[in-house]
């Protein structure tokens, strides 16, 4: 077995389950399943547990291309889609969530806290960003934008630190996790920024030999 067919028989389903467990156990805890119980206001650990599974997926989503070029393994990249869409559903169950139990399918609620609460404004910029970056996750769109195609999904960089923002403003008095957070993308993102001009220098010095 080759390591693309090991990946896409084993590791990928395996992945998928795994990254599955989060909403399981979250699910499991709404209806008492198997020991599994929340807290006293369900919703809000509902809320917070699908919001910040977001975003861990999210830091595993970026640290795909570190690790690539840290161990020197590209088959690493293989997982990166997957966890990019997980990223999404969490942040999808996240909202879906909110407006369904904490507003109660109330449109014109949902409409006044977007519009007037600033942390829930700029969440629900970071799900309106995300959207297309899933949309457009096939092989198929990825052919079809060319170059507009990683241009388009740079955009995970901002929407990284608008849900860091969003989740700073919501706990309002312990900020340690956000910020923990908050700096794991920074060191992502510097990352990223460093390989840019590394390859720009090379492209500099290739050019001038």
């Amino acid at each position: 077995m080759t390591r693309q067919q090991q990946i896409d028989r084993i590791y990928k389903p395996v992945l998928f389950v795994l990254c599955l467990v989060p909403f399981l156990r979250t699910a499991a805890g709404a209806f008492g399943i198997a020991g599994q119980s929340l807290g006293v206001n369900p919703v809000e650990d509902i809320l917070h547990s699908f919001g910040e599974w977001a975003l861990r997926f999210l830091v595993l989503t970026l640290l795909m291309t570190p690790l690539r070029d840290v161990t020197g393994k590209p088959w690493l990249l293989s997982f990166r889609r997957m966890l990019g869409l997980y990223a999404f559903f969490y942040t999808l169950m996240h909202f879906t969530v909110w407006f369904a139990l904490d507003r109660e399918f109330n449109l014109a609620g949902v409409v006044e806290d977007v519009l007037k609460r600033p942390f829930i404004t700029i969440g629900f910029l970071a799900f309106l960003l995300l959207i297309p970056l899933a949309v457009t996750s096939t092989n198929g769109m990825m052919r079809r934008l060319g170059r507009r195609w990683k241009s388009l999904h740079r955009l995970v960089y901002p929407i990284a630190i608008l849900g860091v923002w969003h989740f700073y403003w919501l706990v309002k008095a312990d900020v340690r996790e956000p910020l923990v957070y908050a700096a794991i993308f920074a060191v992502l993102l510097g990352w990223r920024v460093w390989k840019a001009r590394q390859r720009r220098t090379r492209a500099a010095a290739t050019s001038r030999s």
